[in-house]
């Protein structure tokens, strides 16, 4: 499957606002199909994570954990996702970080269960 990034705020302000959510101790994430056969990111990062450096870095690190994740992933339908980050990414091992990437996607993948 491929990534792309999600940069448009009209598309990302979609996914806010009608995508499902999915909370992970080191994210936040947001979810909305989007008709294609990629998934687009959008990571964003608080500043309450500090100052710029940590912003961007914790940015870079969920993006890429997201990458190799999506790589592994089989051909099925895309998504519009939007991701922003916690505390806890600055100092998760990268191993981590993949594992909460590859969850997260996955549980994207299955159907909704009705009650």
């Amino acid at each position: 499957m491929d990534a792309a990034r999600l940069r448009r705020d009209a598309d990302i302000a979609a996914v806010w606002s009608e995508g499902m959510k999915i909370q992970h101790a080191m994210f936040a994430l947001r979810a909305r199909p989007n008709g294609l056969e990629v998934i687009r990111l959008a990571v964003a990062a608080p500043r309450s994570l500090g100052r710029a450096v940590a912003r961007n870095r914790s940015r870079r690190r969920l993006r890429e954990a997201f990458r190799v994740a999506i790589a592994g992933l089989e051909r099925g339908p895309g998504y519009d996702v939007v991701i922003v980050t916690r505390s806890h990414v600055a100092a998760a091992a990268f191993a981590d970080l993949r594992t909460a990437a590859s969850t997260a996607l996955t549980s994207l993948a299955r159907p909704a269960r009705t009650a």
